[in-house]
């Protein structure tokens, strides 16, 4: 492989693209729906709405679901059809430009690190969790790795590279079990009087 070959993914990162863009962009198109019924009838309850805790329309009427002037699932909606497309081309066994592997992952990147303020806001200010914004948050981080490791790809790899190779699936993991945790400890005082 040169420099400037275009790159490929192993068939278990494509998948996981495909099944993670598609996740996404389920849950942004849900968001929508529910943004806009609840837009039309104030009266209206999510039906991600389920206790005090989880619960989308708590998420939905505050400043932070609406960032830029408009609601935060729209630019899901426009973000996650390209992973799509990125995951059926990569499933597909198609090889990608660099330059496109470059940009998706200073998209998904920029996309995580907006995540993390969202989640920031969502366990720290609003108090509330959002399930559908759950599963974006769930997807963005394996999205950011495969990336961010596929656009590091040479012939010769670098440390960044391959540490990530190698350690990928470590961070996703630590990841995850570091969230779990803190939604635990932030509404433990909750869940511990419901069991």
């Amino acid at each position: 492989m040169t420099a400037t070959a275009p790159i490929g993914l192993a068939r278990p990162a494509a998948a996981a693209v495909l099944a993670g863009g598609s996740i996404g962009l389920i849950a942004a198109l849900a968001l929508t729906v529910e943004r806009y019924k609840l837009l039309t009838d104030p009266q209206y309850v999510p039906s991600c709405s389920l206790n005090p805790v989880i619960s989308c329309g708590s998420v939905m009427t505050t400043p932070q679901a609406a960032v830029l002037g408009f609601p935060n699932p729209i630019l899901g909606l426009a973000a996650f059809p390209v992973v799509v497309v990125t995951g059926v081309l990569t499933v597909a066994a198609i090889r990608l430009p660099r330059w496109y592997w470059y940009g998706l992952a200073a998209g998904i990147v920029a996309g995580t690190a907006f995540v993390h303020w969202l989640i920031f806001e969502s366990l720290y200010r609003i108090g509330a969790l959002c399930p559908y914004c759950m599963a974006v948050w769930v997807v963005v981080v394996p999205l950011s790795v495969i990336a961010v490791t596929a656009a590091l790809q040479s012939p010769r790899p670098g440390p960044v590279r391959r540490f990530l190779h190698t350690w990928r699936w470590t961070i996703v993991t630590f990841w995850y079990t570091a969230l779990v945790l803190v939604i635990l400890d932030r509404f433990w005082n909750y869940w511990s009087t419901r069991w």
